[in-house]
């Protein structure tokens, strides 16, 4: 006999959660801020922004920056990352993890802060071609933690909320799940520390991809 699915569609978070990608984020905004004349942010000013949409996560981070700056301090921030886009790869473990799900016919879909360019050039890898069924990002629909983008992902496979999991290693997403009406798994490996994530209930906080693995196994 086969185990009843729990969930149809699963939702992941992508840097941070799929990506390796924090650290080089955390430089990239901090190299932008000084660029324009900022305040370096912290290390940890500086994860906090990730996963929220460009514009908004700069804005929190470098406080003192004049708004009419941030058109300025968004182009340095893609500047930057582009300059180390290429010594960023997905965690081990990720491929073979969602090759699974796939296998047992979940559908499987990405809600990022990320932009749509962003995220589609590192989707058009060969070794991610077809494996995602869906997407969102911040500047298509509304940042985290809005719930917009699980909204429109929910309608798009007519899925339920409670028929949804959202993964991700950050309190935004967390809490789009939460503001979506979805269970949530959280991580501890990405931008957030994982005692953040206790008041928003998550089913899993998982300390590592073959713990999320056996996890999304036994209970997705």
């Amino acid at each position: 006999m086969t185990r009843p699915r729990q969930f149809d569609l699963i939702c992941f978070d992508w840097d941070g959660t799929l990506f390796d990608s924090t650290a080089i984020i955390v430089r990239c905004i901090q190299q932008a801020v000084v660029d324009v004349g900022g305040t370096m942010p912290s290390a940890d000013a500086a994860s906090y922004v990730i996963g929220m949409a460009l514009t908004p996560a700069l804005a929190r981070a470098a406080p003192d920056v004049p708004p009419e700056r941030y058109p300025e301090l968004g182009a340095r921030y893609r500047h930057h990352y582009l300059a180390q886009q290429h010594d960023i790869s997905l965690f081990n473990g990720v491929l073979p993890m969602l090759a699974e799900l796939k296998g047992r016919h979940h559908w499987l879909a990405v809600a990022t802060g990320k932009s749509r360019r962003g995220l589609n050039d590192v989707l058009a890898t060969r070794e991610l071609q077809g494996v995602f069924d869906g997407s969102r990002t911040a500047d298509e629909t509304a940042g985290k933690p809005d719930p917009l983008m699980l909204h429109e992902l929910m309608r798009e496979f007519g899925t339920e909320p409670e028929r949804t999991l959202m993964i991700g290693d950050t309190t935004h997403d967390l809490e789009m799940a939460r503001n979506a009406g979805c269970a949530s798994v959280g991580v501890s490996y990405g931008a957030h520390p994982h005692e953040s994530f206790g008041a928003l209930n998550p089913r899993l906080v998982a300390h590592s991809v073959p713990e999320l693995h056996d996890w999304l196994n036994a209970h997705a």
